[in-house]
Formats: structure tokens, C-alpha cells, sequence
């Protein structure tokens, strides 16, 4: 569960690895991520590391990898990495980081223990991320998580599309992951209607997937 931003003024550390760290007291998430945004700005790294030291957690952007990495080494150290195809995902990453630590970060996509993993191919995560979710009300998380960010409601009600106007080369990862999990649920897939771009998926509407995404609308 996310933890909610604790009031008050609050420690970072931004570092990119040359010694010359920079400590932020902020007294907000937005401060945080104006400070942030300077310092990722002026500075040509691959690598910058956002540290909360006192919670013991840490986020890691890689943009020489193409990686991101959130650590906790605390109340059951973890390690998670996810494969970044758009530049533009970084610095809002580390918002999500200023606002709730490492939990914030649940839904910003497909997280792998093993950065190992990030070098397969985009269609073997997506399946392999699908196979970790075994229940259906994770299967039907994960879908919502996947239409939020960049899904919409046909507008006779009756579809649910996925990737709109997305190029069958974008998002290839978060495809496959997506056709696993509908296959999970029982959920129909139907045909694109013409003019469609490449890369959408559309599927009918189902009560469970109407609760979950009125709650991430």
C-alpha cells in the first residue's frame, strides 16, 4: 500500500556518481520534483539515484540503460527494474517517488526482480510479466493499470481500446502482457474497425474491468 507523504519538511539526496551529491529539504512532493528536474536538467549522467535515507528507499534512473531501478532496504528489501522506451518517463517517475517512496511506483508499469530480465525481447517480459499474476482481481488490476495510461472508451459503450492510436511497434511489451491477461479473464477480443491504428486492441466491456477502471478514471 502506498504510504501517504509524511507532512513537514523532508530529506533527498541527488546524486549522479562524481561526489558532488546535492541534500534537498523540501516541503512537498512538487518542490521535490522542481529541485529534482534542475538538477536532471544541468546535469549529463547515465545514471542519477534519488535517495530517501531515512525510509531507506531509493530510485535509480538509468537513461544510458534505458532502465529504471526502485530499492527499499527496508521491511523486506527489494530491487524491482523496468525497461523505459520513452525518454519522456523519467523525471515523472521521480514524482511518483516524492509523493509515495517506493510504493508509488506500483503502477508506472512492468517491474522486474532481475535486471537480467530486461534484456529479453519485448514480447517475452510482456508474457512473462503476465505470468506472475495468478489471481483475478490482480489480472484485472494489471488491465486497468495498462488502459489508464493510454486507453479509451469507444464511443458506443461497448468497447474498450487499448493503445489508441498507437503504432503496432510502440508498446510491444505491455501488448503481449495485455493479450495474456485478457486471455486470462475470459475477456473477448474483437477485430479493430478500420482506420484503426496498428496497435490497438479492443475488446468488449466486462463488469469487472468497468469497477476497476471507474476507480483509476
Amino acid at each position: 500500500m502506498a504510504r501517504p507523504y509524511s507532512p513537514g519538511p523532508k530529506q533527498f539526496v541527488f546524486a549522479v556518481g562524481d561526489g558532488n551529491d546535492q541534500q534537498v529539504s523540501v516541503g512537498d512532493p512538487q518542490e521535490a520534483y522542481v529541485a529534482f528536474s534542475a538538477f536532471f536538467r544541468d546535469r549529463a549522467s547515465d545514471t542519477y539515484t534519488i535517495s530517501d535515507e531515512p525510509s531507506g528507499q531509493s530510485l535509480v534512473l538509468m537513461p544510458g540503460q534505458g532502465v529504471i531501478a526502485r530499492i527499499r532496504v527496508a521491511d523486506q528489501p527489494r530491487s524491482e527494474y523496468l525497461k523505459v522506451d520513452r525518454v519522456n518517463r523519467y523525471v515523472p517517475s521521480a514524482m511518483l517517488f516524492f509523493e509515495n517512496g517506493y510504493a508509488g511506483l506500483d503502477r508506472f508499469g512492468q517491474w522486474f526482480s532481475d535486471l537480467a530480465d530486461l534484456e529479453a525481447s519485448p514480447e517475452t517480459r510482456g508474457a512473462a510479466r503476465a505470468a506472475t499474476i495468478t489471481t483475478e482481481a490482480a489480472a484485472v488490476e494489471e488491465v486497468a493499470r495498462i488502459w489508464v495510461e493510454s486507453g479509451i472508451v469507444d464511443p458506443s459503450d461497448q468497447f474498450y481500446v487499448f493503445f489508441d492510436s498507437h503504432a503496432v511497434d510502440e508498446d510491444r511489451a505491455e501488448r503481449a502482457e495485455l493479450l495474456k491477461l485478457i486471455e486470462f479473464l475470459g475477456i473477448e477480443r474483437v477485430d479493430a474497425p478500420a482506420g484503426a491504428a496498428g496497435g490497438e486492441v479492443w475488446v468488449r466491456t466486462d463488469p469487472r474491468l468497468d469497477t476497476e477502471m471507474a476507480r483509476w478514471s
